[in-house]
């Protein structure tokens, strides 16, 4: 999608009711619906975590960045992911986090980015994190320099790919929900992306198709 077409849909964009929940179940794994149905929240006192979810043009064209992460020993080793993270004492607002945490992680200074809008938060039953995405824009082309000790790789996903229904699927894997289940998730290039951000990923584009 030509990204000056895309730039004209931000104020629509900005006033469209989120399909929160509706769009999370979407890509929601049945295992972590019974665990979200049975949870008490206030008792979890989850962490805080936030992400950026990126648009800017490249060759004209918008694009989304996705980043992949390191192998490293944890329940988020190697996924692909919105460049984001916990949220640090020297932080005034989740946006900041989100900010700060982008430019750690893939180079982009906040000043480069425009913030459009907060979406819906997802909670991450195996690390007990509530994470809070943001949607941001960038006017010009990005180089991006990823941080070698948090990025193993920076996908820079088509908006049109993103949205094409083909790209959504069920992948047999082992989760920390349970060990060889189907779940649902989004096929980006030689990637399979589920859990919280093919949740988040499913409300950013149950919104974009109402405004595009």
């Amino acid at each position: 999608m030509d990204f000056q077409d895309f730039l004209y849909c931000i104020p629509k964009l900005e006033r469209e009711p989120l399909p929160a929940e509706a769009a999370h179940n979407i890509m929601t794994p049945p295992e972590r619906k019974q665990i979200m149905k049975d949870l008490d929240l206030e008792a979890k006192n989850p962490r805080k975590a936030a992400v950026m979810m990126l648009f800017y043009p490249k060759d004209s064209q918008t694009h989304l960045v996705l980043i992949q992460r390191n192998t490293y020993p944890g329940v988020h080793s190697s996924q692909i992911a919105f460049p984001g993270g916990k949220v640090e004492l020297e932080d005034e607002t989740l946006t900041h986090t989100a900010l700060r945490e982008t430019h750690e992680e893939i180079g982009i200074i906040p000043d480069q980015i425009q913030v459009v809008r907060a979406f819906s938060e997802v909670y991450i039953p195996p690390s007990n994190f509530m994470v809070y995405p943001f949607l941001g824009l960038s006017q010009n082309e990005l180089s991006f320099n990823p941080d070698p000790e948090e990025v193993a790789g920076i996908i820079e996903l088509p908006l049109l790919h993103f949205l094409d229904e083909n790209n959504v699927v069920s992948q047999r894997m082992d989760t920390a929900y349970s060990k060889s289940i189907d779940v649902p998730a989004f096929k980006i290039q030689e990637h399979y992306v589920w859990g919280a951000t093919a949740m988040m990923l499913s409300e950013l584009k149950e919104t974009l198709k109402k405004v595009l």
